[in-house]
């Protein structure tokens, strides 16, 4: 998929959206190279990680990303990832060389936000995880 077929500015109305569910803090679409695109903390958030991490957060997130790619010709796409911590929950929806991360309150049932989420990202999402 071509950046001028992704549509960033949807994504961005989508993100919005997800940051509106009460247990979440941050929701930003990641490129493959681990910058932020879009998104931010929800209004009044108080970030756990400076800038310089959540920068190294990022990159990290899409190393990872792409070493799990090459599992899917046998497992299948991955349709979302998430990681429960002490203090938040951290979930990555993939989608070509792009990541919606999401970081959530840690009291989250996992599943039941990660189907949301895809929910809220749509039926084009959908369709490039094969759902």
């Amino acid at each position: 998929m071509s950046d001028k077929e992704f549509p960033i500015e949807d994504i961005k109305n989508k993100i919005k959206n997800i940051l509106l569910e009460p247990e979440i803090r941050f929701c930003g679409l990641i490129d493959s190279a681990g910058e932020l695109i879009v998104g931010d903390m929800k209004a009044g958030i108080i970030p756990l990680e400076n800038d310089a991490k959540r920068r190294q957060m990022y990159q990290e997130l899409a190393h990872r990303v792409a070493n799990r790619q090459g599992f899917d010709s046998n497992l299948g796409r991955v349709k979302y990832s998430a990681s429960r911590r002490e203090n938040v929950v951290m979930m990555s929806f993939p989608i070509g060389r792009y990541i919606v991360l999401v970081i959530a309150e840690p009291h989250v049932n996992i599943d039941r936000l990660g189907w949301k989420i895809i929910d809220t990202l749509g039926q084009q999402w959908s369709e490039f995880q094969g759902l």
